[in-house]
């Protein structure tokens, strides 16, 4: 089925808003149409033994023995409907279309009752026969020809996508919450199972899937299309979770038209209700929406993080809490299968992400905490760079992340960076902020690249070698360190220093302070080299106008910090005996993973400012992966005569222009 023909039942389907224009607002035809789309998907799946199974149904009527698993096995599917009713027979009957439809989708089996129960598909019944459009609706819907044989299941999901997609456009919400383009699931599809190619054509083999923000299953699909593409005899088995009540609920239709269990998709939020806690995968893969904050579960995350700790899934750390992905990773990693001591066993996974999990979070911060925790545990296999303005919702640029508990032998230890920002063509036209597509042959040449990685990244002959580099786990770590330099300090009564004198806490406190500012006032314009020469200028000036100088830190404190004057040329202040840091001169360096901190401070810092040292109290490790940087490669600039002729011949331009236009006035 290509393309154009899905997009014509598309059409079919979104006709229905010609209808729905004005007793609805733009922002609600999905709530008409998508459950009406599934609806009339189930019925043309179910119609080649629709009169069987309404005829096995009649017989157990009044009996007590309850059919449900006949019905299946009549229906051929793990889901039936008893009655006789058509949307057909139901649109002939306008009088009576409400009350017969609620009887067709009340003779629907529990699972596929639930998926149009989450449509709250009773409340749309209601409005359409109060509005007089129900027999109408359902009319446009009976001409749809949804059938398996004329619309495969994998260009069903192109359907629902689309439909979304344009009534996500209809009411500015973000589709891209909903569903991914199916070039780039092809392309993560690739990366995540390409290495167990030879594993999957093992007879009787048996796969788990799960992507725990499935949107409408287009990853699921996917995934268990490319394993039967290496084995139709394997046994596939998906598992998702969804928060988008309609896009679950297509999901779990999708699955039970395929004879997958639909009870395998879990709805609810995956960070405070886990739908598949205790359970492990195979495969992992997820494109999680770019930068949502988790401010809703923050109390659920944060007890299981405080609570449960390394044995939770949020062990490593917590993420700013406007972006959730490395949310969405740690929960992922958490369901990997434990290697066994034959090295069978293991998980792969695979994550969409936005540029900030790479180096969003300075050394100790959760984002950092949580990349320390991967490449420590050697779990990251590689970063894929992607182009920008692939997505529908955003036209930043995105990377896929994989990684595993079982690297190949020759990968261990290791980090693959592959940069394919530039395997794309350009769109014949723009879907939302979607401009670019990648193409069989992009597809086909990052995934034979990733292959190659090692070797393309150790050939500098190799036609991409430029495109892929390969770095130690520990490449990415790094020392934050702390440079203190030592405060140095003379000492002055000016108006300055004396009104912050006078506004301090204790002087405010003594209970002659206009007198002791007085006293202190008769220095004015004086100035000291050190803390001790000021000191006896001070309690002379106090003894002079008869009083007791003040005892106590805190007020020693305040008379320093008040008349304390920074100077590079000052007097070093000393805490027992150590200099005393200066925090308005306090510094910070990220020194290599491994290199010797001392070293780097001799070499790098002492050059400038000899009397710096490390407060090594300070320093933590953190990791980062500055991929940019990596793939950079400087452009000179233009030569100026170049630009400089350039913009004489637009000034020509603009003047030759000025004078047509002059001529034609």
């Amino acid at each position: 089925m290509n393309s154009s023909k899905h997009t014509e039942l598309a059409n079919h389907a979104w006709s229905v808003a010609d209808l729905l224009r004005g007793d609805y607002k733009q922002s609600d035809y999905g709530k008409v149409i998508l459950p009406f789309t599934v609806l009339r998907r189930l019925e043309c799946v179910l119609e080649p033994k629709r009169e069987k199974v309404a005829e096995l149904a009649a017989q157990y009527k009044d009996s007590d023995i309850d059919p449900d698993g006949f019905l299946r096995r009549a229906s051929g599917h793990s889901f039936y409907n008893k009655s006789a009713l058509t949307l057909k027979k139901i649109a002939a009957d306008p009088q009576n279309a409400a009350k017969n439809l609620h009887v067709y989708v009340g003779a629907f089996s529990d699972n596929a009752r639930g998926v149009l129960e989450r449509f709250e598909f009773a409340q749309q019944i209601k409005r359409l026969d109060s509005a007089g459009l129900l027999y109408q609706v359902i009319g446009k819907f009976t001409d749809l020809d949804l059938r398996p044989e004329i619309v495969p299941n994998h260009n069903m999901g192109y359907i629902f996508e689309e439909l979304i997609r344009r009534f996500a456009e209809q009411s500015n919400e973000t589709a891209g919450e909903h569903f991914t383009p199916r070039e780039v699931i092809k392309l993560m599809v690739n990366l995540l199972i390409a290495p167990d190619g030879d594993a999957l054509h093992v007879p009787g083999v048996i796969r788990t899937v799960m992507d725990p923000a499935c949107g409408t299953g287009g990853m699921l699909s996917a995934v268990e299309d490319h394993i039967k593409d290496y084995n139709a005899d394997a046994t596939v088995e998906v598992y998702g979770q969804e928060l988008n009540p309609e896009s679950w609920a297509i999901c779990r239709s999708d699955l039970m038209i395929k004879g997958q269990d639909p009870e395998n998709i879990a709805f609810g939020n995956s960070f405070s209700d886990d739908g598949h806690a205790r359970k492990s995968f195979d495969y992992l893969l997820a494109n999680p929406p770019f930068g949502v904050e988790w401010k809703k579960v923050k109390e659920d995350v944060e007890f299981e993080h405080k609570s449960l700790g390394e044995s939770g899934r949020f062990g490593a750390g917590l993420p700013r809490i406007n972006d959730g992905s490395l949310l969405f990773l740690q929960h992922m990693i958490s369901k990997m299968k434990p290697v066994d001591v034959n090295g069978g066993g293991g998980s792969r996974i695979a994550i969409v992400f936005n540029g900030s999990p790479l180096f969003t979070g300075a050394a100790g911060s959760g984002e950092s905490e949580i990349r320390r925790w991967i490449l420590e545990n050697d779990w990251l296999e590689a970063i894929v760079a992607l182009p920008d303005q692939l997505f529908y919702n955003t036209g930043i640029s995105t990377y896929f992340w994989i990684l595993t508990n079982r690297k190949a032998p020759d990968h261990k230890g290791k980090v693959v960076l592959l940069d394919a920002r530039d395997q794309w063509q350009k769109m014949r036209k723009s879907l939302g902020d979607k401009r670019k597509e990648l193409g069989k042959d992009h597809i086909a040449t990052v995934t034979r690249l990733y292959g190659d990685a090692l070797t393309a990244a150790a050939d500098p002959e190799h036609p991409l070698h430029a495109k892929v580099k390969v770095f130690a786990n520990t490449d990415f770590g790094y020392q934050r360190i702390t440079v203190e330099r030592p405060l140095k300090l003379r000492f002055e009564v000016t108006e300055e220093t004396l009104a912050a004198l006078a506004a301090s806490k204790p002087v405010q406190k003594l209970e002659q302070s206009e007198d002791f500012v007085g006293a202190v006032r008769t220095l004015l314009g004086s100035s000291w080299g050190t803390k001790s020469e000021a000191l006896i200028a001070l309690k002379d000036a106090a003894a002079g106008a008869g009083l007791l100088w003040p005892a106590g830190a805190p007020f020693a404190k305040a008379v320093r910090e008040s008349i304390g004057v920074r100077h590079p040329e000052g007097e070093v202040q000393r805490i027992k005996g150590a200099a005393e840091p200066d925090s308005e001169l306090r510094d910070y360096e990220n020194v290599p993973l491994g290199e010797d901190v001392e070293e780097y401070l001799k070499r790098e810092v002492h050059p400038h400012v000899p009397d710096a040292w490390i407060d090594h109290t300070k320093t933590k490790v953190g990791y980062e992966v500055p991929f940019t940087r990596h793939f950079y490669v400087y452009e000179p600039p233009r030569p100026l005569a170049e630009i400089d002729a350039e913009l004489k011949a637009l000034e020509a331009e603009i003047q030759s222009l000025l004078g047509e236009v002059t001529n034609k006035s």
